[in-house]
């Protein structure tokens, strides 16, 4: 029998072809995706066992978000917990594992909160495969009682590498425009929350209308576009030290930088001379370079992960379209051509593909490509859906959608198409940006 991780490997890469179907010839575990719907693998996570009443909540609630973890990344299905027979009572007793196989489940979490004299906690997990009889992985984390979610989402983390292969996205943020009031004097702050919409808090204040946050791939650094001078202005924040500085005025800037793959440097557009052109810049020395120079709209450029390249839209062919360029500007060369207009191109953390905002036919779409422009494919669609950005792991993408008549919602949608999800937010909400996994 092939082991879970190599088979939900198969499983995780057969995402990306949609129309076909996967199976496991032992009839040990079966997933099969047709036209991207996946039979998700069942997993048993259990309450985590406490030592001491004031734990028992903590235990309740960390395995709640395990589970709402896994299954939102649409691979995992929670057994019931009423269909459990065995009742786990110790950390260090091997499961039944016979119990476990009777209801159907391929992998099961168990887990203990103690509470330690000192006042923090201590959470202990571990993960067993129930058809090898084996333990995969495990973990203890001595951390203060407030911190439980952290540690819930570092849990779904491991448990999702060890069973794909693959690492997870699950202890991570977003900072996105936080959106309130009416049309005519709108108010747009700047907001962060943990990836699941959980534990939301303003980064500015609502003096000042900001846009286009965006987060650095390698350390927790947002740029960000601020008007509370009245004109644009571009500022970095570091929320490890709750400290922001001016990066720069930039008249006529429609889209804040995007930084380089090591935090270092940034890529953005500036006016010149009422034409728009591309621009890198070493955030060390504020050195910038002129990448293009052509008389047509060049804008929304976004780094390869190595690097090496830089996919960027251009109305140079007589409508937007996306090109890819070398970092220093040379090479420049056109890779969409379907129908409609593209823009906002985000190259994923894999290097594998580019998402993109397509619009055509009174409709926008949020969509993917290779970096050669082949395999084009439509994830989805509606009257207005735009600004994708990428998990860590390149298998799922966060943007946000407005209908008519309706405020702008962030929305999350996987690879296949077929796992569409809207995010809970306290406002309505627009231009996501998807951290980095934490520290």
């Amino acid at each position: 029998m092939r082991s879970l991780q190599t088979f939900f490997a198969a499983i995780v890469a057969a995402t990306l072809l949609c129309g076909q179907a996967w199976a496991q010839d032992s009839g040990r575990t079966r997933i099969d995706v047709d036209e991207g719907h996946l039979n998700p693998m069942p997993i048993a996570v259990v309450d985590f066992i406490a030592t001491a009443p004031p734990a028992a909540q903590v235990g309740r609630d960390v395995a709640q978000v395990i589970r709402a973890n896994l299954e939102r990344s649409s691979l995992f299905r929670s057994v019931a917990q009423a269909a459990f027979i065995e009742r786990i009572q110790a950390m260090d007793v091997p499961p039944r594992f016979g119990d476990w196989r009777i209801i159907d489940a391929q992998a099961l979490a168990v887990g203990q909160v103690t509470a330690l004299p000192d006042g923090r906690v201590r959470i202990e997990f571990k993960l067993y495969d129930i058809f090898a009889e084996q333990f995969l992985t495990g973990f203890s984390y001595s951390t203060t009682p407030d911190n439980w979610r952290r540690i819930a989402h570092r849990i779904s983390d491991q448990i999702y590498e060890q069973l794909t292969g693959e690492r997870g996205y699950f202890d991570t943020r977003i900072v996105f425009v936080s959106e309130s009031g009416p049309r005519t004097r709108r108010v747009k702050r700047l907001m962060i929350m943990d990836q699941d919409g959980a534990n939301p808090f303003f980064l500015t204040s609502p003096d000042a209308m900001v846009l286009t946050p965006r987060f650095s791939p390698s350390t927790q650094l947002i740029t960000y576009m601020s008007y509370e001078t009245g004109a644009p202005r571009v500022f970095l924040y570091n929320l490890e030290t709750n400290r922001r500085e001016v990066l720069g005025d930039f008249p006529g800037m429609t889209f804040a930088p995007r930084f380089a793959p090591d935090g270092g440097g940034v890529v953005f557009t500036l006016d010149m001379n009422g034409n728009a052109e591309i621009f890198a810049m070493d955030l060390r020395s504020r050195q910038r370079r002129r990448l293009t120079n052509h008389p047509a709209i060049d804008t929304s450029p976004s780094y390869s992960p190595d690097g090496a390249q830089i996919v960027f839209n251009s109305d140079r062919g007589g409508s937007p379209q996306l090109y890819v360029m070398a970092a220093d500007g040379s090479g420049q060369r056109r890779i969409s051509f379907g129908d409609g207009r593209y823009s906002t191109p985000v190259w994923s953390p894999r290097g594998d593909l580019i998402a993109f905002t397509r619009q055509g036919g009174g409709r926008f779409a949020i969509g993917v490509m290779r970096p050669d422009g082949s395999g084009e494919r439509i994830l989805t669609e509606s009257y207005l859906d735009e600004a994708p950005t990428w998990s860590p792991n390149g298998r799922v993408i966060m943007f946000f959608r407005e209908g008519r008549g309706e405020g702008p919602r962030i929305w999350s949608v996987d690879l296949t198409g077929r796992n569409l999800r809207q995010l809970p937010t306290q406002t309505e909400a627009s231009d996501p940006a998807w951290s980095p996994l934490l520290p």
